[in-house]
């Protein structure tokens, strides 16, 4: 029988989960949460079994000591989620120094199972440390949403590319994909508010609200895209002052 302490929390996380699924069509933060939920589904159900397995190996020391172990281990991947999200999550009303790598990893873990799921292959290049003064939810949900439209627009097996580098005392940011591509018609019109290519998928704010943050810090966002077969893809670069 499961623990009634971690049968509680899973309880409560279902209906939570259920609450942002309602509102994720409506709220960008709404998906990053959802997402977030689903990881921490896993370490919370592994920490059920682990216990379930403690009581059944109650008169053998050993197995007892490897399932807490193993549970040791699953509460510190919970701890460090909580940490890590209530960071990118704080409230604040000025910008501060952030390591804009750890946001990008941040935005990678939240949209790992995705691409584990459909096999996205991940091109990573970022370098140890790019610091900048930013807002790190804000920027989260900036890399979030162009993580979003790149999976979207790729197959399974396809590539996805994530970029930061420094050039010119600015901080770049560049993904790629080998999608689709989007066609000249559509162009001028991907950061318009409420235009999708997704039909009921999308709310068509993703791109609009990340060019807008994307001024609010300073900065310029760039798209280029080609359909021709064999080539086709989209890339978008963010120009950052550090």
């Amino acid at each position: 029988m499961d623990d009634p302490v971690i049968a509680e929390l899973q309880a409560k996380l279902e209906v939570a989960t259920e609450a942002l699924r309602l509102s994720e069509e409506r709220s960008m933060p709404g998906h990053l949460a959802l997402e977030l939920m689903h990881e921490i589904r896993n370490p919370l159900e592994a920490l059920g079994h682990f216990n379930y397995l403690t009581r059944e190996d109650a008169d053998d020391p050993a197995k007892v000591r490897a399932w807490a172990d193993m549970a040791e281990e699953q509460m510190r991947t919970l701890n460090r989620i909580a940490s890590q999200t209530l960071s990118f999550a704080r409230v604040s009303t000025t910008s501060r120094t952030i390591d804009l790598v750890l946001v990008a990893e941040a935005a990678i873990r939240i949209h790992q199972r995705k691409m584990d799921n459909r096999k996205i292959h991940l091109v990573r290049n970022l370098p140890p440390e790019l610091s900048a003064t930013a807002h790190a939810g804000e920027l989260l949900q900036v890399i979030s949403n162009l993580l979003v439209n790149a999976l979207d627009a790729l197959s399974p097996d396809g590539i996805v590319t994530l970029r930061l580098s420094k050039r010119f005392g600015k901080a770049r940011l560049l993904v790629a994909d080998n999608g689709c591509g989007i066609t000249d018609v559509l162009r001028d019109k991907v950061f318009e508010p409420y235009f999708t290519t997704k039909k009921d998928l999308g709310t068509g704010l993703g791109l609009a609200l990340t060019r807008k943050i994307v001024a609010r810090h300073g900065g310029t966002i760039r798209m280029r895209s080609r359909t021709s077969a064999g080539k086709s893809g989209t890339v978008f670069q963010i120009s950052l002052p550090i």
